[in-house]
C-alpha cells in the first residue's frame, strides 16, 4: 500500500512539472531548434538559450517575430513567452530574425555568425521581392551567393547547368526579360569566375555592402494618416523615419533622422514626434491597429537606442569582440596566405614534375629513333656487305672468263685453216673473240670497281651504327636520372606538409598584416568604382533582351531615379538639407 501510494504521489509529481514546460520551436533562417521551456520564463530567458546554443553575441540585432492575424509581432524581452498572443499550440514556432539592421555591415557586424544570418535574411528577401533589387544587382549578387556556397569557380566541376537547381534571381527579374536560364547562368558564372580567392565570409559581406545600398534595404512600412487625412506610408530603418507615396516605396517624400528627434509617444492611434528643435512643434500622424501601433513604437525605439549606441565609444564588451574578431581574421588571413604560397609551390612541382615527364618521354622517343636507326644502319651494312660479295664473285668470274676467251683466240691463231674462206672465217671469229674478250675486260674493271664502292659504303655504314650506338649510349645515360634524384629538380622541402604546424604571428607579420589593411582602404574608392563599372555592363548587356511591357512600377521608378542620378543616400542627404520645421511642415500639407 505505501508503495502504491507513494508511486501515485510521484506520477502526480511529475505531471505537475510537467504541466509547467511547454515546447518552442525556434526557426532561424537555415536551421530548426526545439527548447523546452519553463511556463514562467519571459522572453530573454528564451532569447538567451537560443543566443548561447548558436554562439551569438551580437544579440541586440535579433528577436523572435510571431504572426498575429494579419501582421507580424515580437516577443517582448521583459514579458513572459505565453503572455503574447501567440499559438498554444505545442510546439509554439517563433522565428529567429533580424529586427534591427545596422547603418554600415562591414563596420558593425562583428561575429562571423551574425553576417551569415543577416545575408541569409537579406538574400531571401530579395528573392521575395521585399526588397526591390534592380536587374543587374541580381545578378551580382547570385554570383556571390554562389561564391559564398561553392567557394571558387572550377571549370572542371561547375560544369554548364550545375545552377539549375538553384534559387538566384527574383522571378520578377527573370520575367523581364527574354532570356533562357542557360543564359542567365552564363552571365552569373561569369561574374562568378571573378571572384576567387574569396572566402565565404568575404563573399556574403561583399553581398551585404552591395544589398545596403539597395533603397528597400533594412526599412519597415507602415500605412499612416496625416493631420489631413493622407494616405501615406512610414518608413522605419537604421537612419531615422520616412514619409512616402503609396505608390512609391523607393523615394521618400521626406525624412527625418534619429538625431533629430527627441521623444516618439503613442496614445491609442495616434503617434506624436518631438523633434529635437524646441521651435518646431511635434508632428501627429494616426495608424491603423493597435498592435501596428505597438510595433512602430517597438522599432522606433529599438532603432533610435541603436543610432545613439553607434556614436558612443563602444562598451567592453564590444571592444573584446573586436579585438577578438580582428585577430580571428588575421590569422585566417595568415593561414590563407600560407596555403595559397604552399598552393603555387606543390603546383609549380607539379608543373615542374609534368615537365620532367615530358622531357622523359621525349628521350625515350629519340631512343626509341635511334634504335630504330641503327637497326636499320646494321640491315643496311650486312645487305651492302652481301652485294659486295656477290660483286666480287662476279667480277672473279668474268675475270676467269676473259682469261678462258684469251686462250681460246690464242689456240684460234695456232690452228691455221688452209683455204681462205675457212681463214676469214677465222679471222672474223677472231675479230669477234678479241672483242667479247675486251668487253669482257671493261665488265669485269667495271665490277671491281662497283665492288670498291660497296666497300666504301659498307665503311660508310659501319661508322653510321658505330655513331648510333654512341648516340643511343649519350641518350641512355640522360635517361638514367630521374626527377626524383636529381638535385636541380628535386620538389623544395616546403612542400612538406606538417600536420602540427603553428602559425607564428611575429612582429613582422603584424606589420605587414596593417600594411595590407592600409592598402585595402586605399583601393575602396576603385572597388567602389569597379563595382559600378561591373553593374552598367551586365545593365548593357541584357538591356536589348529587355521586353518593356513587363516593367514594374518599382522597375520605372528605379530607372527614373538612376537617370536622375538619385540613389538612396544621396537622396536622404538632399532631404535632410531643410531645416527640420520646413520638413514637418511639408509632411502636414502632404
Amino acid at each position: 500500500m505505501a508503495s502504491a501510494l507513494a508511486a501515485k504521489m510521484g506520477l502526480s509529481s511529475l505531471r505537475r512539472k510537467q504541466v509547467k514546460n511547454f515546447n518552442v520551436r525556434i526557426t532561424t533562417m537555415d536551421a530548426d531548434m526545439e527548447f523546452s521551456c519553463e511556463v514562467k520564463w519571459k522572453g530573454k530567458d528564451l532569447f538567451d538559450l537560443v543566443c548561447r546554443a548558436l554562439g551569438l553575441r551580437e544579440t541586440w540585432f535579433f528577436g523572435f517575430q510571431y504572426s498575429v492575424k494579419d501582421t507580424v509581432a515580437w516577443i517582448k524581452m521583459d514579458k513572459k513567452v505565453l503572455d503574447h498572443d501567440v499559438s498554444r499550440e505545442e510546439p509554439i514556432t517563433l522565428h529567429f530574425l533580424a529586427k534591427f539592421y545596422p547603418e554600415n555591415a562591414e563596420d558593425e557586424l562583428v561575429q562571423d555568425i551574425t553576417q551569415h544570418l543577416f545575408f541569409l535574411q537579406v538574400r531571401r528577401k530579395i528573392l521575395e521581392e521585399e526588397i526591390y533589387c534592380p536587374p543587374e544587382a541580381s545578378v551580382l549578387l547570385a554570383s556571390y551567393a554562389i561564391q559564398a556556397k561553392y567557394g571558387d569557380y572550377n571549370p572542371n566541376v561547375h560544369q554548364p547547368g550545375f545552377l539549375a537547381q538553384e534559387e538566384l534571381l527574383p522571378k520578377r527579374v527573370i520575367n523581364l526579360y527574354q532570356m533562357t536560364p542557360g543564359m542567365w547562368e552564363e552571365r552569373i558564372t561569369a561574374c562568378y569566375a571573378e571572384h576567387r580567392g574569396r572566402t565565404r565570409e568575404d563573399a556574403e559581406m561583399e553581398y551585404l555592402k552591395i544589398a545596403q545600398d539597395l533603397e528597400m534595404y533594412g526599412i519597415n512600412y507602415f500605412p499612416i494618416r496625416n493631420k489631413k487625412g493622407t494616405d501615406l506610408l512610414l518608413g522605419v530603418d537604421a537612419l531615422g523615419l520616412h514619409i512616402y507615396d503609396l505608390d512609391n516605396r523607393l523615394t521618400p517624400k521626406c525624412s527625418f533622422p534619429w538625431n533629430e528627434i527627441r521623444n516618439i509617444s503613442c496614445s491609442d492611434r495616434e503617434f506624436a514626434i518631438k523633434p529635437l528643435d524646441k521651435k518646431t512643434d511635434s508632428f501627429k500622424f494616426n495608424s491603423s491597429e493597435l498592435s501596428v501601433n505597438k510595433l512602430i513604437l517597438q522599432l522606433c525605439m529599438g532603432n533610435h537606442d541603436l543610432f545613439m549606441r553607434r556614436r558612443r565609444v563602444d562598451s567592453l564588451e564590444v571592444q573584446q569582440m573586436k579585438t577578438q574578431a580582428r585577430e580571428e581574421r588575421a590569422r585566417k588571413r595568415m593561414e590563407r596566405q600560407q596555403l595559397e604560397r604552399e598552393k603555387h609551390l606543390r603546383e609549380a612541382a607539379e608543373r615542374a614534375r609534368d615537365e620532367l615527364e615530358r622531357r622523359l618521354m621525349q628521350l625515350q622517343d629519340e631512343a626509341h629513333m635511334a634504335n630504330d636507326a641503327l637497326l636499320r644502319s646494321e640491315e643496311t651494312a650486312d645487305l651492302l656487305a652481301q652485294t659486295a660479295q656477290i660483286a666480287q664473285e662476279e667480277a672473279t668470274l668474268l675475270s676467269q672468263k676473259a682469261s678462258e676467251s684469251e686462250a681460246e683466240v690464242q689456240r684460234f691463231k695456232v690452228t691455221a685453216i688452209r683455204s681462205e674462206e675457212e681463214r676469214r672465217l677465222m679471222e672474223q671469229k677472231m675479230l669477234e673473240a678479241e672483242m667479247m674478250a675486251l668487253k669482257m675486260a671493261d665488265e669485269s674493271e667495271r665490277r671491281a670497281k662497283e665492288a670498291d664502292q660497296l666497300k666504301l659504303d659498307l665503311q660508310e655504314a659501319r661508322e653510321s651504327e658505330r655513331r648510333a650506338k654512341h648516340k643511343l649510349l649519350e641518350i641512355t645515360s640522360k635517361s638514367a636520372y630521374s626527377p626524383s634524384t636529381t638535385p636541380g629538380d628535386a620538389i623544395p622541402p616546403e612542400l612538406t606538409f606538417n600536420s602540427n604546424h603553428l602559425i607564428d604571428f611575429k612582429d613582422t607579420d603584424m606589420k605587414r598584416l596593417s600594411m595590407e589593411i592600409e592598402k585595402e582602404k586605399v583601393e575602396y574608392m576603385e572597388k567602389s568604382k569597379h563595382l559600378q563599372d561591373q553593374l552598367n555592363e551586365l545593365k548593357t548587356e541584357i538591356e536589348s533582351l529587355k521586353l518593356k511591357e513587363r516593367e514594374t512600377s518599382l522597375d520605372i521608378l528605379h530607372n527614373d531615379n538612376t537617370e536622375n542620378g538619385t540613389s538612396k543616400h544621396s537622396n536622404f542627404k538632399k532631404l535632410t538639407l531643410q531645416s527640420t520645421k520646413t520638413r514637418v511642415a511639408y509632411f502636414e500639407e502632404l
